[in-house]
């Protein structure tokens, strides 16, 4: 497969609630901003966020799935958080093509994750190792 800079790949997805508890259990991580009502209701948000690496997560699911794809593997990832993104929020993640290795498998991508409203909830740039099959 071909790539060019500026081709941009997304997914979108709901965070639900479910999401959030699901992401606590795998990861241990119990932060109460994030599994507890009462507790978030005493933060500077007012109410429970989802994981910053829950919403970065989709990120990798954009690059597995559409751009680069298949067999495709991170070689590394920056994530600045921006805003936070609350269960119920609508998260649309987008990985552009910026630069292309001439010498090797090697792409590095802008990456963004945006809420309903189009405001930017993470930034950051991917190296990605792209999967090239081989002949037989």
């Amino acid at each position: 497969m071909r790539f060019s800079v500026g081709d941009s790949a997304e997914i979108t997805k709901t965070i639900t609630d479910a999401d959030v508890q699901a992401f606590a259990e795998v990861t241990g991580d119990h932060n109460p901003v994030h599994v507890d009502d009462e507790f978030a209701k005493t933060t500077r948000f007012g109410r429970r966020i989802a994981h910053g690496m829950l919403t970065a997560s989709l990120i990798s699911a954009v690059l597995a799935n559409k751009l680069p794809g298949e067999g495709s593997v991170y070689l590394g990832q920056t994530l600045q958080f921006v805003a936070p993104v609350f269960p119920g929020d609508e998260v649309t993640a987008r990985a552009t093509v910026k630069e292309i290795r001439e010498d090797k498998p090697v792409v590095k991508l802008e990456t963004i994750c945006l809420n309903q409203r189009s405001e930017v909830v993470v930034r950051g740039e991917a190296t990605v190792l792209i999967h090239r099959k081989e002949s037989a």
